[in-house]
């Protein structure tokens, strides 16, 4: 039996979308997704893209939101999660002049922190979102692992990425277990074989997802996410094979 419901990150059918929102939505629903992990609002209005998820009975999980509107523009943010009905605000990337040393990850520690004290002042739950380069190793040390000990665990959650995990060098049981308590949200994500790797849909490639699975759920993860950055097939194709192999283990 499924442990955890299944969202679906909605960049990874971004070109569908931008074609026709109504019917990608419709599409992704009939895939069998009962959740969406939003990427903007596809060009709806707040208020209409939740009508719309309403009449196919999907929810949103959460949205990523990126960290510019979200130190400038929070009580927008605010007030679109209110009307989507998701509950975690997810910071999905950092631009490359706010990265880097450690120092500089120690830097966005008090951003961080601001950002989720306001969405907790709210009843929403602020999450950080890992690529590979919040893990490359500097002074014995990472970035993301900076943010698990320096921000405050009542205010700043993670969204671990498994793929960007596996190509960082990191085990992501391992991981998953360093960040117990504090990774609600897990990216779903598989990986096909050197030396070429790249995205592959879930179930297709080399990550061993039911023992991720089992990870996430020791860790106390309450949600998974299919995302695929890329596919090298039409996107909702690639969607729905993730969601149909998380069916035949059990998970969806």
């Amino acid at each position: 039996m499924a442990k955890n419901p299944i969202s679906l990150q909605m960049y990874t059918v971004r070109d569908d979308a931008a074609r026709d929102p109504i019917a990608t939505i419709e599409a992704v629903a009939a895939a069998g997704y009962r959740a969406m992990e939003l990427a903007g609002t596809m060009g709806l209005s707040a208020a209409e893209l939740r009508r719309r998820l309403d009449a196919l009975g999907v929810v949103v999980s959460g949205a990523h939101v990126a960290i510019d509107r979200l130190e400038g523009q929070i009580e927008s943010v605010i007030d679109e999660m209110r009307t989507l009905g998701g509950k975690y605000v997810i910071c999905p990337f950092l631009p490359p002049q706010r990265r880097g040393d450690i120092a500089a990850y120690r830097a966005l520690v008090p951003t961080l922190n601001a950002i989720g004290g306001r969405c907790h002042e709210a009843g929403l739950t602020f999450v950080y979102h890992n690529h590979d380069f919040e893990l490359h190793q500097a002074g014995g040390t990472t970035g993301l692992h900076t943010f698990l000990r320096e921000t405050d665990p009542a205010l700043v959650q993670f969204e671990l990425d498994v793929y960007w995990a596996v190509y960082a060098g990191f085990d992501p049981g391992a991981l998953l277990a360093e960040f117990a308590g504090r990774v609600p949200l897990v990216h779903l994500k598989d990986m096909t074989p050197e030396p070429n790797r790249t995205f592959a849909e879930v179930g297709h490639g080399t990550l061993d997802i039911p023992a991720i699975c089992a990870a996430a759920d020791a860790a106390g993860a309450e949600w998974f996410i299919v995302e695929q950055d890329r596919c090298e097939r039409p996107a909702l194709e690639s969607v729905a094979m993730s969601i149909n192999y998380l069916k035949s283990i059990g998970r969806a």
